[in-house]
């Protein structure tokens, strides 16, 4: 890598896109952003004149760009589809923000198209980086083999207006949060979730699902032969003036009891409970766009993939399959 700032396009800015925004300018100096495209025009022409950057409203024409040499994509999940197959025909390296697509047809036609196109893809599952997650990740040869596992999110009812517009966001709670916890029982067990029973409800949203828990089993290992389940229990909530994040592995020698907002990290073993210091707090949406630049360059392998992505938008097709039906439902692959 030379020492210039890498060329980037900035995709949305709204709650999350101005997120990357102020990282970019504050924190990773390795990349510079050149272009921003928002569908509220006026906000968006005020941030690019700010920046000195260019605006465009329609995002081929950012993806077209060629000032442009690598693209942020912070929008709603219904847009992804045009933003990936423009950075496939522009070869332009792409950092996308989770959910990765509306619905499991729709993930895994990205995924192959990436994958078959060889271009570089980061997505940002950004919950993998956070200081708790990875205290927890070193943590785990203390309570041997995994039988169970616990995640948790709860938040207060969202502001955004599109997010309980089915046509915007495809899905509530369990497609914009849901797939943060989904994508952490893979990394945590190095497993794939094999079939979902999921319950939803809608307390203050009116078109999504706001509350949902669910329950699932997920195999770990090679052949069937060989494989064992772990079971896991998934909840979410953004029906509470309030947060957590909770994290509870139950293994075959030990506990380990974590809360990623909270900073809380204690390991129980036999009838002790241990308290660790607070983990770092770690901006994790800064550690992906840190990791996106040596992405781009060919320089490292993405640390979070397309396929990544698509297998946690697939567990919340599962879910939504489930609390449809009433029945336990098996999570697709292809």
């Amino acid at each position: 890598m030379d020492g210039a700032p890498l060329p980037v396009g900035l995709i949305g800015l709204g709650k999350h896109g101005a997120r990357y925004l102020t990282h970019i300018r504050d924190d990773v100096p390795e990349l510079r952003v050149v272009a921003v495209s928002r569908r509220a025009e006026a906000e968006g022409r005020a941030v690019a004149a700010e920046l000195g950057a260019r605006f465009h409203h329609d995002l081929r024409d950012l993806i077209a760009d060629p000032a442009v040499r690598a693209v942020i994509a912070a929008a709603p999940p219904s847009e992804n589809a045009a933003i990936v197959e423009g950075c496939i025909r522009s070869g332009k390296p792409l950092l996308v923000e989770k959910p990765f697509a509306i619905g499991a047809d729709e993930a895994f036609r990205l995924r192959d198209l990436v994958e078959q196109s060889g271009l570089p893809c980061l997505m940002a599952q950004t919950l993998r980086f956070s200081g708790v997650v990875q205290a927890v990740r070193e943590l785990l040869p203390e309570v041997g083999e995994i039988g169970q596992i616990a995640l948790g999110q709860t938040f207060e009812p969202t502001r955004l207006d599109w997010l309980d517009d089915p046509r915007s966001s495809g899905g509530g709670n369990i497609l914009h949060t849901g797939v943060h916890m989904f994508d952490l029982l893979r990394y945590l067990t190095g497993g794939e979730v094999w079939d979902v029973a999921c319950v939803l409800e809608a307390v203050h949203t009116r078109r999504t699902e706001d509350t949902f828990a669910a329950g699932m089993a997920i195999h770990v290992g090679g052949p069937a032969e060989s494989r064992r389940a772990v079971l896991a229990a998934v909840y979410g909530s953004r029906a509470t003036q309030s947060r957590t994040g909770e994290v509870r592995i139950v293994g075959e020698s030990g506990q380990i009891v974590a809360d990623h907002v909270h900073r809380h990290v204690a390991l129980v073993k036999d009838w002790r409970w241990s308290a660790l210091p607070d983990a770092p707090a770690v901006p994790t949406v800064r550690e992906v766009l840190r990791r996106f630049r040596p992405v781009a360059e060919g320089a490292m392998a993405p640390p979070v993939t397309v396929r990544d992505g698509a297998a946690a938008v697939a567990i919340a097709d599962a879910c939504y399959r489930s609390a449809e039906t009433g029945r336990r439902v098996a999570v697709r692959t292809a």
